[in-house]
This record gives structure tokens, C-alpha cells and sequence, in this order.
């Protein structure tokens, strides 16, 4: 099979060479070997989207349109903060009803009759 080497009798330049051969091999080895998995990786990949009947690489989709959410709620003190009532509340808002104000005082005063409407999609 292979012949056993007596490492501790090796000189040192010997055991050197025989280690940078070991490494240069293993290197070789390893790089062929990530080579063809990630060969079969793209040849699993291509399969799934054609499966499931999605586009290539190459191609991508089209992101669906949503309507542009208006702010609802406007900071008093700072004009330019403003919050659609979607996702986290922002720190000010936060800030305000943890000292007992009310989220009503917030809103922003002619939303009923501004540019919130009038962009609505009707049925």
C-alpha cells in the first residue's frame, strides 16, 4: 500500500520538502474538488427554478407596483417627521404617548380631504 516513513530519523530539510509536496497536492486536490461541487450546485440550481418554473439567472422579474403609502402622522415640534402608520413607531412618536399624549394628536389635519384620496385607485 505505501511504505511507512520514520518521521523521527527524517532530517529536517527532507521533513520540510515532504511537507510542501503534501500541501501543494492536498491544494490541487481540495480546488478540483470545490470545482465539481460547485458544478453540481449550479446543475441543482438550474433545475430547481426550471421546476418551479421561475426565470433563469439571467433573467429577473418584474417587482409588483405597490400604491405609495401618505403620511397620517406628523411630529408637531419637527414638520419634516412624518409616519404612514406602517411598521415600527418612529422615536418621537414613542417618545410622545410614553409621556401621555395621544396618538390622535398626532394626525396630520386634512388628510381626509388632501392628496391622500385623491390618489387612490378607485373600484
Amino acid at each position: 500500500m505505501y511504505k511507512k516513513i520514520n518521521l523521527e530519523a527524517m532530517p529536517l530539510d527532507e521533513m520540510w520538502a515532504l511537507h510542501e509536496e503534501i500541501g501543494q497536492i492536498l491544494s490541487v486536490r481540495l480546488t478540483s474538488e470545490k470545482r465539481e461541487l460547485e458544478k453540481r450546485l449550479a446543475q441543482l440550481r438550474g433545475e430547481k427554478e426550471t421546476a418551479l418554473g421561475e426565470p433563469g439567472e439571467g433573467a429577473s422579474r418584474e417587482r409588483r407596483k405597490y400604491p405609495r403609502v401618505y403620511p397620517k402622522y406628523r411630529n408637531p415640534s419637527e414638520p419634516s417627521q412624518t409616519w404612514s402608520g406602517r411598521g415600527k413607531q418612529p422615536r418621537w412618536l414613542a417618545a410622545a404617548l410614553r409621556t401621555g399624549r395621544s396618538i390622535d394628536e398626532f394626525v396630520i389635519a386634512n388628510q381626509e380631504t388632501g392628496e391622500g384620496t385623491s390618489r387612490r385607485r378607485r373600484a
